[in-house]
């Protein structure tokens, strides 16, 4: 029998990282991600881990670098302001070619905003965020029980493709509590071995990690490996979930907590008889675009909802093509749209005839 406890988001998240065999955690407070230092504070210790709070958020993001580069899982988190000051590390992090895991608690901006749910940081976590020609992987979870179960998916794919991978949730999903099974786990990957690790020089070949390369071309030729890496997780990783699509007139897409919105939204249509559906993407990079470019084979409209002023919605007319109609709704600065909001812009939208 499945055992489920009540739990916050923020401490479900912490749980299954030290599930997930976290062995270093660093990280400053900010609200509204301060239950997962606090928890961890408590618990790594208990497992006989390391726990740190670190002077600043540039700290722990380097302290990070540190601990990933001797092969332990390590790990931070943030909300949005402290994410943005991280993102020199993240850089070197993904020029090292480091696994990590980054999770970032998104608040309202920008500047320092306020403490209420945003979505406002998506272009930050998908186009890299940091200087240089690299990716992240991006989960988004829509439930506390995703907040535990894409944590323990973010440490797998950043030793596998040895490469950051920041979690992108918001204020309302780390601080609301749900029953979950902290015992369920995704399907195990086969890891490669990390022979990259600074583990001491006695008996082997030395080894070295660092993001600086000055000879001639060698830094080309590692940012082409890079991309042939990202082309690599393009291809094996996108997640996505859609419901109702096949006769839908009106497609809406939304991620995280927004698309649980959506989905009452589009509940509530389809007993209006309006033929709606909806589309969540769960891996914000890699974007689910060939789905998206496929539902936009068909004649339909597709309406983007965000906790943001817009930002999610470039990706999706990317992947439409020009083929249909991509508006958009949202909201921001903390503020979070309602179903009743949801559902009257669906009402206000019909298919072009012919």
């Amino acid at each position: 029998m499945t055992k489920k406890i009540l739990i916050c988001g923020n401490e479900a998240l912490a749980e299954a990282a030290i599930r997930a065999g976290l062995d270093a955690y660093f990280g400053y407070p900010i609200t509204p991600q301060n239950e997962i230092p606090a928890y961890m504070a408590r618990r790594m210790p208990q497992e006989g881990r390391v726990f740190v709070q670190s002077e600043s958020e540039l700290a722990a993001i380097n302290m990070v670098f540190g601990a990933a580069a001797t092969g332990d899982r390590a790990m931070t988190t943030s909300s949005s302001p402290g994410i943005s000051l991280m993102q020199e590390g993240i850089s070197y992090l993904a020029g090292a070619q480091l696994p990590a895991v980054i999770a970032n608690i998104m608040r309202g901006g920008p500047g320092l905003g306020n403490i209420g749910p945003s979505q406002s940081d998506y272009f930050q976590a998908t186009r890299g965020g940091g200087h240089g020609d690299y990716r992240t992987i991006v989960l988004a979870p829509a439930s506390v029980q995703e907040l535990s179960d894409l944590t323990h998916l973010a440490f797998d794919l950043a030793d596998l493709y040895r490469t950051p991978v920041l979690i992108l949730s918001d204020g309302f999903s780390g601080q609301m509590m749900e029953p979950v099974d902290l015992d369920k786990r995704p399907p195990p990957r086969k890891l490669p071995p990390k022979d990259w690790a600074l583990t001491g020089t006695d008996g082997r070949k030395q080894r070295i990690v660092r993001s600086l390369w000055l000879a001639e071309g060698r830094l080309e030729e590692l940012n082409l490996e890079l991309q042939a890496k990202y082309r690599q997780i393009e291809a094996n990783e996108v997640l996505c979930e859609q419901h109702e699509i096949d006769d839908a007139e009106i497609v809406l897409v939304a991620y995280g907590i927004t698309s649980r919105i959506v989905r009452s939204a589009v509940r509530q249509a389809r007993r209006k008889g309006i033929k709606a559906g909806w589309i969540r993407p769960i891996t914000l990079w890699p974007f689910p675009t060939d789905l998206i470019s496929a539902a936009a084979d068909e004649p339909r409209i597709f309406l983007t909802v965000e906790m943001s002023h817009g930002q999610m919605v470039d990706d999706v007319k990317l992947a439409v093509a020009g083929k249909a109609p991509v508006l958009f709704h949202g909201c921001a600065g903390g503020a979070v749209p309602s179903v009743e909001d949801v559902l009257e812009q669906i009402e206000k939208l019909t298919l072009p005839v012919g």
